[in-house]
């Protein structure tokens, strides 16, 4: 057979399992399908974690301990499946469940001067505070609590030191994802107490905020103001009282309310969140803790 021969050359390949190579004029085209497909396709732990079976370090893990499953077949670290892969096709073990089930979010009253995570400034993080001692004495959850409940126990959604109320912290990374991820709209409602920027505190306390402020200042407070260089969600404001203002948001930036208030003339005299998302603060006395019921969702 002559070695120089092209079809001797296919026929070659094909008995060691080597496919053929692209004719040039198709080498355009199969770079392009070769691109559509990598697109359509996605690591599994990223499409566990859109669908809500897991965050994507949890599926990570879980994965590397042989506890999922595609279409039967056990999966691999790194593996990449269609980004519409259906739920239906993804088996997890039960042990992967119970561990998942076993993984606690407290929702804590931060009192002030308390930070929401790290030491800083001098001030304590409000972890401190989730000790067994300060268990809400009307928490009514089956749960023991132990010190294992602290680790990986991470805050979802800051309070700053000088703000109170409520608090989420969680080992579960689909809240977490759920409450400060890039694409939630979790909506967290605060009672906010202001003052004219301009007054003496001594006079604050006696103002009628609600009749100085212009209505067109009230209107940019809910939509039209930028932070950052961004322009913000719409938000709900209203009046509670004339020194008190409902904030309800879908975003979270920096010290986001006392900032807009500024933009407009107003100061923050207190601030407390009392929602996230259908989750209430309630009657949860501040520096106590309770554990997120069953029956609860954000």
């Amino acid at each position: 057979m002559n070695a120089s021969n092209p079809w001797a050359k296919a026929a070659r390949n094909r008995r060691v399992g080597h496919a053929p190579a692209p004719e040039r004029g198709n080498a355009l085209a199969t770079t392009a399908a070769a691109a559509g497909e990598d697109a359509a396709m996605v690591r599994l732990s990223k499409r566990m974690a859109d669908l809500g079976l897991a965050s994507r370090r949890e599926a990570d893990d879980w994965i590397g301990r042989g506890w999922v499953r595609v279409d039967g077949e056990v999966a691999t670290v790194g593996s990449k499946v269609a980004a519409d892969l259906p739920a239906a096709r993804i088996q997890v073990t039960g042990a992967a469940r119970r561990e998942q089930a076993a993984q606690v979010t407290i929702l804590l009253h931060k009192p002030l001067g308390y930070v929401s995570a790290q030491a800083e400034d001098g001030h304590t993080p409000a972890i401190a505070l989730i000790r067994a001692e300060n268990r809400w004495a009307q928490c009514t959850a089956p749960l023991r609590f132990t010190p294992a409940q602290l680790r990986q126990l991470a805050v979802a959604g800051r309070l700053d030191s000088d703000s109170t109320g409520l608090l989420v912290f969680t080992q579960d990374g689909r809240i977490a994802r759920q409450l400060i991820g890039e694409d939630s709209t979790v909506e967290k409602e605060y009672l906010v107490r202001v003052c004219l920027a301009a007054s003496p505190p001594r006079q604050a306390a006696a103002q009628d905020v609600q009749a100085a402020l212009p209505a067109d200042r009230l209107a940019l407070l809910r939509h039209g103001l930028w932070l950052d260089g961004q322009a913000l969600k719409p938000a709900q404001v209203e009046w509670v009282n004339p020194q008190q203002l409902r904030f309800v948001l879908r975003e979270g930036k920096k010290r986001q309310i006392r900032r807009m208030c500024e933009l407009v003339g107003l100061r923050v005299t207190a601030l407390k969140r009392v929602r996230i998302g259908q989750v209430r603060l309630g009657a949860l006395p501040p520096g106590t803790w309770r554990y997120l019921r069953d029956d609860e969702r954000f």
